[in-house]
């Protein structure tokens, strides 16, 4: 079930998704949902893995310093 909340935007903003909407022929809702939906996706994954990666951490589970040396000398050369 979808549910109504109001959003204020800069008239910049509203103008360029105007545009866009327009240029794509979907609505203005079309737009801002695919929006705000990829966002949510996308933060929820990124938290998800620090979240695994603190677990990790707690537990002790760290790359062997070998790799981490490996690394370093990998993208010390790079520059």
């Amino acid at each position: 079930m979808a549910s109504a909340f109001t959003v204020r935007l800069e008239t910049n903003t509203l103008k360029a998704l105007d545009r866009l909407a327009e240029k794509t022929e979907r609505s203005r809702t079309w737009l801002v949902t695919r929006a705000v939906e990829d966002y949510v996706a996308l933060n929820e994954w990124q938290v998800a893995k620090i979240e695994a990666g603190i677990k990790a951490a707690d537990q002790g589970e760290f790359a062997p310093d070998e790799d981490i040396s490996r690394l370093r000398r990998k993208f010390s050369k790079a520059k």
